[in-house]
């Protein structure tokens, strides 16, 4: 008698489990990418009297697909803040690694705080340098 309780309650385990993983497989958002074309090139600052250039291909990382409409609508303005953010960059920034991925996280900051008052919310999860490139 035992045995047909406690076969049952496994059983009882196993369906909760499932449905619970399949709810969450219906509701996990689906990633989406967006590469800014043409790459963006500026200048930066430099010790010397020669400026720097860099040339950068970003890729936007939004949460939802639906949100690829608004980044694609909102391109000159996201492109104009990444120009904006790395122009005002030192040399040291730039060369770094550190500084690379500093730059990647304020980056992703000052694009969602640009882009929020023109989509009333945070579309940009992450953001990749696909090309980095300085001189």
């Amino acid at each position: 008698m035992l045995k047909r309780y406690l076969a049952q309650i496994i059983v009882a385990m196993c369906l909760i489990f499932s449905a619970a993983s399949f709810a969450q497989e219906q509701t996990a958002p689906k990633l989406a990418y967006f590469t800014l074309e043409p790459d963006l090139t500026t200048n930066f600052f430099t010790k010397g009297k020669h400026l720097g250039y860099i040339q950068v291909r970003v890729d936007i990382m939004v949460s939802n697909q639906q949100d690829l409409a608004a980044i694609e609508h909102h391109q000159p303005l996201i492109r104009d803040a990444v120009i904006e953010l790395l122009g005002k960059q030192s040399e040291d920034t730039i060369k770094s690694l550190a500084g690379r991925e500093d730059l990647r996280k304020t980056l992703v900051a000052q694009l969602n705080s640009v882009l929020l008052p023109e989509t009333g919310k945070t579309i940009i999860a992450d953001l990749l340098f696909t090309k980095y490139l300085y001189q």
